[in-house]
């Protein structure tokens, strides 16, 4: 959200860029110094920041119940309180607000535009809902009630259809990946105006960590990069590890360790992380499992550096910015078979192998095995590979298709 106003800046030089924030416990500089220190974004201009205080009407934990529902009624008070107390000529909304859409553009009378991350609700959940599958999203109590699950289904269709409402009043659309350009323009009907504009990945930093063939002695390392959120699936994670210690696949390779690096965002998360290490102990793994919480990036850098595998398990995830980072920092990566790093970024490139793509528990170990069991060569062809393909996830592309996108907001 912060190297969006730095593009403006550069582009068009009679632009104020403005910041809408919710945190109210950090002054704008501090706000600019995180984003540095945990991303890499550096800004050489000017931004202000606005700073709302009812962002918790937009909290999961605030509504136990509709969640969908109620956090997009709040995110509509917390668009007015913005509108309350800024005016923007063009109102961009990069986090997922859809709702706030038609406010701006109807009661601000602001030229609108949106960045979709991930839809608020998406074909594939109401294919869950329908086929009455278990997933975080949707608990066992309501698959297992053909009852409950028509109510759900009703309430997915009929807020599916409110989001598609206020997020056609977009005058531009971008998506961040093929998975999500094909949701939104199934749910939003607005394909004139939409267009795919990859998110920023800082490649270059780890492109810059020297690429070498593998020492025979070392330690192999599994490293996984993602925020510890359910959704992003670690216990899979774990449970593959286990699998593959369990059933000795790996003979006599050296000692092997899985490294979960990633960013607790507030108390649930944290027991989320204190539940992993739970698991860890009940599948006996723990003295094989570090967990690394809110790392510097110089940190974040060095754990790729020295991995073997860069591992990643969300289901449909949107894009995949961590996968991203894997392949630049030279890691072969093992990415679930769907969403962004199916269709987007672990795809042959130039006709090549530049990583790998597994579904379930019994999948992820036996690839994790089978890439262990390459040559040091043939894995050193790969992440050569899987450099190559990621030139077009760089920040310099981010800035070419997101300015060319934005245009017509400018006119």
């Amino acid at each position: 959200m912060y190297e969006i106003p730095f593009l403006y800046s550069c582009r068009y030089r009679n632009v104020t860029c403005i910041v809408y924030t919710g945190d109210r416990g950090a002054t704008g500089e501090e706000i600019v110094e995180g984003a540095f220190r945990r991303f890499n974004i550096k800004l050489t201009h000017p931004v202000k920041f606005v700073f709302l205080e009812k962002r918790y009407l937009v909290e999961a934990s605030l509504y136990p119940h509709f969640t969908l529902l109620g956090q997009s009624l709040g995110s509509v008070f917390l668009g007015w309180e913005a509108l309350l107390k800024c005016v923007p000529d063009i109102y961009i909304d990069s986090m997922g607000y859809a709702f706030t859409l038609p406010l701006f553009k109807y009661l601000g009378g602001c030229r609108v535009g949106c960045y979709v991350h991930y839809p608020t609700i998406s074909t594939d959940m109401l294919s869950v809902v329908r086929n009455q599958d278990t997933r975080f999203n949707n608990a066992a109590f309501i698959t297992s009630s053909p009852l409950f699950s028509k109510f759900k289904l009703a309430y997915y269709y009929f807020f599916a259809f409110m989001y598609g409402l206020v997020g056609s009043c977009s005058d531009v659309i971008m998506v961040n990946s093929s998975w999500t350009l094909n949701h939104i323009l199934s749910l939003w009907r607005a394909g004139a105006c939409t267009s795919i504009v990859y998110p920023p990945c800082d490649v270059q930093t780890f492109l810059d960590i020297p690429l070498e063939e593998e020492k025979s002695t070392r330690e192999y390392s599994i490293v996984s990069i993602s925020q510890f959120r359910p959704e992003k699936d670690h216990p899979l994670q774990i449970r593959a590890f286990a699998k593959l210690l369990k059933e000795k696949r790996l003979g006599q390779q050296p000692p092997l360790k899985l490294i979960l690096i990633g960013g607790c965002r507030n108390q649930q998360d944290e027991e989320r992380v204190n539940n992993l290490k739970r698991l860890c102990e009940e599948l006996g793994v723990s003295n094989n499992v570090m967990f690394r919480i809110n790392i510097p990036f110089e940190e974040l850098k060095r754990h790729l550096a020295e991995a073997t595998i860069g591992l990643h398990t969300m289901w449909n995830e949107h894009f995949g910015i961590g996968v991203v980072e894997c392949m630049a920092a030279g890691t072969v990566i093992l990415a679930h078979s769907s969403g962004g790093p199916k269709l987007d970024i672990v795809v042959p490139y130039e006709g090549h192998t530049t990583g790998f793509l597994a579904e379930n528990e019994d999948n992820y170990a036996e690839m994790m095995a089978y890439i262990l069991s390459l040559s040091p060569e043939k894995r050193l062809e790969i992440r050569e590979n899987a450099r190559r393909s990621v030139h077009r996830f760089s920040d310099q592309h981010f800035e070419e298709t997101f300015l060319l996108s934005v245009e017509p907001l400018f006119k």
